[in-house]
């Protein structure tokens, strides 16, 4: 048996774990009204995890099987010191996959370092007009966005653009949204709005639909679908993708996505765990039951911190069937305390 095999970290509905989620602050510079409850409270600073002892899990769950590391916030990049984290993470981890879901007004004057990292970086962004950026962020920062996406892709990075899927506004985004992938190698992803958090903003009247986001695109394009990716499921993610045709023809540079995350969610597929800021171990974004790790390390060490693991993976559940259940948002973390 090889090594990986040896150490798989394996649940009750035989999914292995391959992918570690890692929110690194629940700071954020923006105040999206999506994602964050205005008056919740942030993590207080004692209580959030050293980069050392980020470091110290990130290398446990590589050990026992992770393959795919993603870091979130909140933002980031508005926490000091990430880079420098970062850098020390591909050096330990050099066969590691690398992911960064970021807002896109703060790495700027790191672009070209992060291509030599090879990380790749998703741009959470929900408009290309400026006022409506503005309001739905808090700050009129769009042009330094799309000054970054461009340097990105300009550059040959991989790079992924997601957009909340939001039913009065996401609509009337979406052919420009979408238009980006015209002429840049960059996947465009519409993710449905998943109803979580307590105090979220999520009603039946704001959820837009997978079939009618793709019925929304065909409006403006023929959807081509991708047949040319070689990789397994679990390399590709959620992501239904197509290239766009024009009406004069032309097929698109990039690609377009859809993430159907509540009425077809791919739970049952599901290789992720996520590690929250403040140091507890999450196995489903809709389930708030969490394993603490971070008093765990700092009293009883890094194998403590293994058994704690193994037996969060034990008891991940299946998150549809909780969705199911539910007739409204549930979790009552909001997607910045969590790390998305």
């Amino acid at each position: 048996m090889n090594e990986l095999a040896r150490n798989e970290l394996l649940d009750a509905h035989g999914r292995a774990v391959r992918y570690l989620r890692v929110s690194v602050t629940d700071r954020c510079n923006l105040s999206c009204r999506y994602c964050r409850d205005k008056d919740m409270p942030f993590i207080p600073h004692e209580s959030i995890l050293r980069f050392e002892e980020m470091e110290e899990i990130i290398g446990l769950a590589v050990s026992m099987g992770v393959r795919k590391l993603r870091f979130t916030g909140g933002e980031p990049f508005a926490r000091k010191g990430f880079m420098d984290f970062l850098r020390r993470i591909r050096l330990s981890h050099p066969g590691i996959g690398l992911r960064i879901t970021s807002n896109g007004t703060l790495l700027g004057q790191h672009i070209e370092e992060l291509k030599e990292l090879d990380a790749m970086v998703n741009l959470s962004l929900d408009t290309l007009d400026r006022d409506r950026f503005a309001e739905i962020t808090g700050r009129d920062l769009l042009p330094e966005v799309l000054a970054n996406l461009d340097r990105m892709a300009g550059l040959g990075m991989p790079l992924k653009v997601n957009a909340v899927a939001m039913r009065g506004h996401s609509d009337k985004e979406l052919p420009a949204l979408a238009a980006l992938a015209m002429d840049r190698p960059i996947d465009v992803r519409f993710i449905e709005f998943m109803p979580m958090g307590e105090g979220s903003i999520w009603t039946d009247s704001l959820f837009w639909p997978y079939a009618e986001i793709l019925a929304a695109a065909r409006e403006h394009w023929e959807l081509v679908p991708c047949d040319d990716d070689n990789r397994n499921a679990e390399e590709r993610g959620p992501a239904k993708l197509w290239k766009l045709r024009d009406r004069e023809g032309r097929l698109s540079a990039g690609r377009f996505g859809l993430i159907s995350s509540v009425t077809h969610s791919f739970c049952q597929s599901c290789n992720r765990l996520r590690l929250t800021a403040d140091g507890q171990i999450r196995t489903c974004l809709y389930d708030d039951r969490e394993w603490p790790v971070r008093d765990v390390l700092r009293k009883e060490g890094i194998e403590a911190v293994r058994r704690v693991i193994t037996e969060a993976v034990a008891h991940k559940p299946i998150g549809s069937d909780i969705l199911a259940r539910s007739s409204g948002p549930v979790a009552l973390k909001s997607m910045s305390a969590i790390g998305g």
